[in-house]
């Protein structure tokens, strides 16, 4: 189910879109900034902080008065929900057993009342050391998403799945952009492997950090390549195509090519067989170690894009993939 969700969505609460815990009514035993945290929880033994226990989510002490605990997300780009990942992994005397969420839209820091809530599941039930998936029913964008828990206690991450929505109205008539970056509405869909790391990587903000911050495979030991398959998030004429390798050094892809499509449609699975036989974007060109990779004169005029597949052979790591072209009008 989760490895679904990562390839139909983005985790809008991502910290690396800007997203960030702006409010908690309470996070006394663990700070409300790990909610959104991109790794996956942990449990270390034996470590305690001058509160008590530390644990890797957020956590609120126990309440002795009316009333419960809830906290405030704020994302870094709005976008149309499809659902909600509850983790309460390594939370297991210390989770709430009820939870649920609101969402709305609002230019506010922190929106207070007025700023029209709109709940967007009942009252859930959660279970101790467990990762849950809600999804709803709302196509408005949202800014804000509000976790409610009840009474109190302790949840390790929340996911918000779902589609950025960017205001193509700001971006100037004629100006190039990146289609593929994540802040933009793009997202990878799909690779043959990601041993090492995970392909929607490819579209997130800035150079990576390190190579975990990238789609890297294993090392391939059979005839073929390895390959992922990217949705921009706008149809796009594209004029530039920036591969890099940052960090990748004894790991780095020998070389790539890049097929694009205006068109494709189904599951993941089925776009990537289509994706086979789309016309080639870039032919195959070398690759360099830990290099900013940048491609104009050798793209191919195919007019407006909506999917890319990017192919490295054999194997490797890639870092970002940058995909800018101007709005198709």
């Amino acid at each position: 189910m989760f490895d679904d969700l990562r390839r139909r969505y983005v985790d809008l609460a991502q910290p690396r879109l800007g997203s960030e815990v702006v409010y908690a009514t309470d996070d006394f035993f663990a700070d409300k900034a790990r909610l959104i945290s991109p790794e996956p929880p942990v449990f270390i033994p034996g470590k305690y902080d001058d509160n008590g226990k530390w644990m890797d989510g957020w956590e609120s002490r126990r309440k002795r008065v009316a009333g419960h605990d809830w906290c405030v997300v704020k994302l870094g780009a709005p976008g149309e929900v499809a659902g909600f990942e509850v983790d309460t992994r390594h939370f297991t005397g210390n989770y709430p057993p009820g939870a649920q969420l609101e969402v709305c839209r609002s230019d506010e820091i922190v929106p207070d009342e007025d700023a029209a809530w709109t709940v967007v599941t009942h009252r859930l039930d959660l279970k101790g050391d467990d990762r849950a998936w809600f999804p709803i029913d709302h196509r408005e964008p949202v800014t804000h998403v509000r976790l409610h828990i009840y009474p109190d206690g302790g949840v390790a991450r929340l996911r918000v799945w779902g589609r950025v929505l960017p205001d193509w109205t700001k971006v100037k008539s004629g100006k190039a952009v990146d289609l593929l970056a994540v802040e933009n509405g793009g997202r990878g869909i799909i690779a043959n492997d990601e041993h090492y790391g995970a392909v929607a990587n490819l579209t997130a903000p800035g150079r990576g950090v390190n190579m975990g911050d990238g789609w890297e495979t294993r090392r391939r030991r059979e005839p073929g390549h390895d390959w992922a398959v990217l949705e921009l998030g706008a149809f796009g004429r594209i004029e530039e195509v920036t591969v890099d390798t940052a960090h990748f050094k004894g790991n780095y892809p020998d070389r790539c090519s890049i097929q694009a499509s205006r068109r494709a449609h189904g599951s993941p699975e089925e776009i990537a067989q289509q994706a086979q036989a789309w016309p080639v974007l870039l032919p195959e060109v070398k690759l360099s170690a830990d290099h900013v990779h940048v491609f104009r004169d050798e793209l191919a005029e195919l007019g407006p894009l909506k999917f890319v597949r990017l192919n490295i052979y054999p194997d490797g790591g890639v870092s970002r993939l940058r995909v800018v072209g101007k709005l198709a009008t």
